[in-house]
């Protein structure tokens, strides 16, 4: 693998690891929200990894070994509901409470989230530092021709 490959799957993870804080956010604003537009209460929603395969009609595709085909970054591959059923809480005054006075939460535990957004952005400093080793190195390559 070349250096430039590497700086192309840190930046994929980039990508990724950005989009995985997003809907950790969201999830974290909605903690409460008890009615969407549909009725229900917010349903968690996680994000799922894959891994980014080489284009084999580009030119680096064609030019990639075996062992770089295969393995070429990280991608979000797509965003799930949780299908954790709603937490009941008795609150008969409340507007959005049915028939027996119990009103639907989203199943969001706020610590979780807030662990896993931390999670999320560790590792996107992590890349950001494998980048800037990256560029340090292609620095001193030129260096080192020059």
């Amino acid at each position: 693998m070349n250096l430039l490959g590497v700086m192309e799957i840190s930046g994929s993870a980039l990508t990724a690891e950005r989009e995985r804080a997003e809907v950790l956010a969201s999830n974290l604003a909605n903690a409460q929200v008890t009615r969407t537009g549909s009725g229900s209460p917010y349903q968690r929603q996680m994000v799922m990894f894959g891994t980014r395969k080489a284009s084999e009609g580009t030119f680096a595709g064609l030019l990639s070994g075996f062992s770089d085909r295969y393995a070429q970054g990280v991608e979000v591959k797509r965003v799930v509901a949780d299908v954790t059923p709603p937490v009941q809480r008795y609150e008969p005054g409340h507007p959005d409470a049915d028939s027996q006075g119990y009103v639907a939460y989203p199943a969001i535990n706020p610590l979780e989230e807030v662990v896993n957004l931390m999670g999320a952005a560790r590792s996107y400093e992590l890349n950001v530092a494998a980048v800037q080793a990256t560029k340090n190195m292609i620095s001193q390559s030129l260096e080192i021709l020059r």
